[in-house]
């Protein structure tokens, strides 16, 4: 694929660093960046090129993708005091990849225009093994002819869809995990019920899943993750409440009623505080499990 449009990759970590690995296989010419040496250097052994910075990686890219922690390490690595929208050069597409803010998204988009470049939003969902195997869904923001000319490089990546304009593919990804997150909580609290009460889990979810009651939870999560008790999903505990709080924080801006979402951020919030910043999300159910315990010994 020599004549393959050449790709920056700016953020390489647990989703960035496959998912460009994934592109450098398919014959794109790869340039990455990350904070983190050893991040640089697992592109490097995978065939990528790196550089000391994220301008030099952008300089010469024709597409340049951004996964990110928010939008506000976004903005900053655009726009900021060293920001790549200058040195990029006229006309260039860059794809937010990251679970950012789709109004600071949209706001981003006017300054990225002005500077006579592009932005899309393209937000993802399939975690840690969905980048490594190419199958993530891929929610995008912005002009169908931006999604065309970036197709090719996302669908190495997954299945991308136009779902409207700039920002909503930031807006339905922060939905979805809102969402994701208080299914599984109920479907925790509900299993654990079932289980105290001597019923068989994988019994249960059977039930379940040919039933009303099911989910992404009582379909993947549960049986996958938490009877195995390995909570290995590979999406972390703290990235899916930053993506519950931008959501939440959406719904205050827009006017629409969101209390029983507030309580789930609330109940998840705890969880996070208990568990730290390197739980997976699917260690809810084991944490309630533990309420549980604690409870009936009191």
């Amino acid at each position: 694929m020599s004549d393959a449009m050449t790709v920056a990759f700016v953020g390489l970590g647990n989703m960035g660093s496959p998912m460009s690995e994934r592109l450098v296989a398919a014959g794109y010419p790869v340039r990455g960046f990350d904070l983190a040496p050893a991040a640089r250097e697992r592109l490097e052994a995978a065939g990528g090129e790196t550089a000391d910075s994220a301008g030099a990686v952008v300089a010469e890219a024709d597409l340049v993708i951004l996964m990110l922690p928010n939008s506000a390490i976004v903005e900053a690595v655009l726009t900021g005091e060293s920001g790549v929208l200058a040195q990029a050069r006229p006309g260039t597409l860059f794809v937010d990849m990251s679970s950012s803010e789709p109004l600071r998204t949209r706001a981003l988009a006017e300054v990225v225009q002005a500077a006579g470049s592009r932005l899309i939003d393209a937000p993802v969902s399939g975690g840690v093994k969905g980048a490594v195997a190419g199958t993530l869904t891929i929610m995008v923001g912005g002009a169908e002819s931006d999604l065309d000319e970036a197709r090719g490089v996302l669908e190495v990546l997954g299945k991308p869809a136009l779902v409207g304009p700039i920002g909503a593919g930031h807006a339905l990804k922060a939905i979805n995990n809102l969402m994701s997150a208080a299914h599984l909580w109920v479907t925790s609290e509900a299993m654990l019920t079932g289980i105290e009460f001597g019923l068989d889990p994988t019994v249960m979810l059977d039930a379940i899943n040919t039933s009303s009651g099911r989910s992404g939870s009582t379909q993947l999560k549960w049986p996958n993750f938490i009877v195995g008790e390995t909570y290995d999903s590979g999406f972390g505990l703290s990235l899916m409440l930053k993506d519950m709080r931008i959501a939440t924080g959406l719904a205050e801006s827009l006017g629409v009623p969101h209390t029983l979402s507030d309580q789930a951020v609330a109940h998840w919030s705890t969880a996070s505080e208990d568990l730290g910043p390197a739980a997976d999300h699917t260690e809810v159910a084991r944490w309630l499990r533990a309420q549980e315990k604690e409870g009936s010994a009191e």
